[in-house]
């Protein structure tokens, strides 16, 4: 059964999943790197990400392996695809990825500024959705199949997809650090409302993993 996911979406101990000021220099935003210090290490990041073939073994790889695992397509925000902002200037700018990104599948990213589909190596078509998240979901789950969605991030488009009640289970990994600033991801948002219930925790030497689900209607 196709599930909306939100898997290895790191966040500060004081809720934020992005500092202030994202920029070229700072995807992530000022600080917000550091609550990816579980992720960046792990041989699944070394591998799926950077096309390396190293890095380390152990719980969090096998956290992050699993996030990875049947995903039949992702969405992402705009900010989360690149720095630029507005209409697009060109269509010169294809990601933070390099010309092999992570996704091998179709990745819908929405935005207000229409564009061509990007195709990429390795699988990876990029689709710049204008119509909302509703008709980006549907479109992502036709695209699918039988596998999962991802909601890969920023903050206001995981926001957006839990307000709405279309998440269905989310990984959170907790860093012991403090931004101060930045994007907060569940401020306002009663997860207990929406159905959600903590079924795991997994405590690790750079993060704590938390797993929600939302019970069914």
């Amino acid at each position: 059964m196709t599930k909306v996911r939100v898997c290895s979406f790191g966040l500060s101990l004081d809720g934020f999943g992005a500092g202030p000021d994202q920029s070229l220099d700072n995807p992530l935003g000022v600080g917000g790197s550091t609550v990816h210090e579980w992720f960046f290490p792990t041989r699944t990041f070394q591998r799926e990400v950077l096309g390396k073939d190293r890095g380390e073994t152990g719980p969090d790889d096998d956290i992050a392996a699993r996030g990875m695992e049947n995903n039949g397509a992702w969405i992402l925000g705009r900010n989360m695809f690149g720095p630029v902002r507005g209409a697009w200037p060109d269509e010169n700018w294809k990601g933070w990825w390099g010309d092999t990104p992570p996704y091998h599948c179709d990745v819908f990213v929405l935005t207000h500024h229409p564009r061509p589909p990007l195709e990429m190596e390795g699988g990876t078509v990029f689709h710049f959705e204008t119509n909302g998240i509703r008709a980006t979901l549907d479109r992502a789950k036709a695209s699918a199949g039988d596998r999962h969605v991802r909601i890969g991030g920023g903050v206001e488009t995981i926001r957006q997809y839990l307000e709405a009640g279309l998440v269905d289970e989310m990984h959170l990994a907790v860093a012991p650090v403090l931004l101060g600033q930045g994007e907060n991801l569940l401020q306002g948002i009663d997860l207990k409302g929406l159905g959600f219930d903590v079924i795991k925790s997994v405590p690790t030497e750079r993060t704590t993993h938390y797993f929600l689900s939302r019970t069914a209607d």
